[in-house]
């Protein structure tokens, strides 16, 4: 089944890179308004959307999931091969560890995103998104059976929080938090790693404390685990892209360093790293708030007051 949910989860990638290629290509192209900061194209009646503030960020929203997704399946395929091919028995232990706990965070997170990018992707197009052949409005409406196949999203954030994580009694968690605090703590002239570990450290730190938090509430009152599932299995897969992130950036400034001949990919990594920590991974913020707040106010209502007010036949 990981490698089940593995291949789901690449098709959350998919629809990302379908919708990067495409609405970056319309963006260089469109011509629409002029630059707040004066013309970029004054030979041309009016400047690419690309130079708009609010079309970059949507475009950067994508390629920072979509590539930032790619790293994590990448990772996750580096251990299904130890688990599979490994004669090491210890070895095969913590991979399948390690992929019992990032499985569901990478199906779940993954699918939900790629639909988010797929979206952006109409929305960078304006009203052709919605014109059939540019394949946008498609791509939106493939993307969305991926948040279903292999168990629903929600399942799957049941599957980390109360089994993977609390189930284990945070030992699943615990490892793969040591493996981001030792190559955190490890020597390195990376100017990328210096200026952004600090995020990354804080948010891992939140991280295990939210999940003793869940925890002691759950002893308690069993549904604050599935009140806090879905946010807890994004909040984790935002940490999980961060770490991932990084270790990219510090690997392209190292080439870059070296004299690279691919200087504008490795350069666009950095980039893309930065935009990352600045625009995405902020997002845990609000994940936190709603994991706190707890199930009181989920499960207070009673199921016949949802349809007070409406026409139900």
């Amino acid at each position: 089944m990981n490698t089940a949910r593995v291949g789901t989860a690449i098709q959350g990638i998919s629809h990302g890179e379908i919708a990067l290629q495409g609405a970056t290509k319309y963006a260089r192209e469109r011509l629409q308004m002029r630059s707040l900061s004066g013309p970029k194209n004054p030979d041309g009646p009016a400047d690419p959307i690309i130079v708009h503030p609010d079309v970059r960020r949507m475009l950067l929203t994508i390629k920072a999931l979509t590539e930032g997704n790619r790293l994590l399946i990448h990772y996750l395929s580096s251990y299904l091969d130890i688990t599979r091919l490994s004669e090491d028995k210890a070895a095969r232990n913590q991979a399948e560890d390690l992929l019992s706990l990032l499985t569901p965070i990478a199906k779940g997170f993954i699918t939900e995103t790629g639909f988010e990018c797929a979206n952006h992707g109409v929305q960078v197009f304006g009203g052709h998104g919605y014109i059939s052949e540019w394949g946008m409005e498609q791509n939106v409406r493939d993307s969305r059976i991926a948040m279903i196949y292999e168990g629903t999203n929600g399942i799957q954030a049941l599957d980390l929080l109360g089994r993977k994580v609390l189930g284990s009694q945070g030992k699943l968690l615990a490892g793969f938090i040591n493996e981001i605090k030792v190559w955190s703590e490890q020597s390195s002239d990376s100017a990328i790693k210096a200026e952004r570990i600090g995020a990354l450290d804080e948010a891992v730190v939140q991280w295990a404390q939210l999940s003793q938090d869940v925890g002691v509430k759950a002893m308690s009152n069993p549904e604050e685990v599935g009140a806090a599932s879905f946010d807890y299995l994004m909040y984790s897969g935002y940490v999980t892209l961060a770490y991932l992130w990084l270790r990219a950036a510090e690997v392209a400034e190292q080439k870059l360093q070296e004299g690279s001949e691919e200087s504008d990919f490795y350069t666009a990594k950095l980039e893309t790293t930065r935009f990352y920590f600045d625009r995405m991974l902020p997002r845990i913020h609000t994940l936190a708030a709603t994991i706190r707040v707890g199930a009181d106010s989920l499960m207070a209502m009673d199921e016949q007051r949802f349809v007070v007010g409406l026409e139900v036949g």
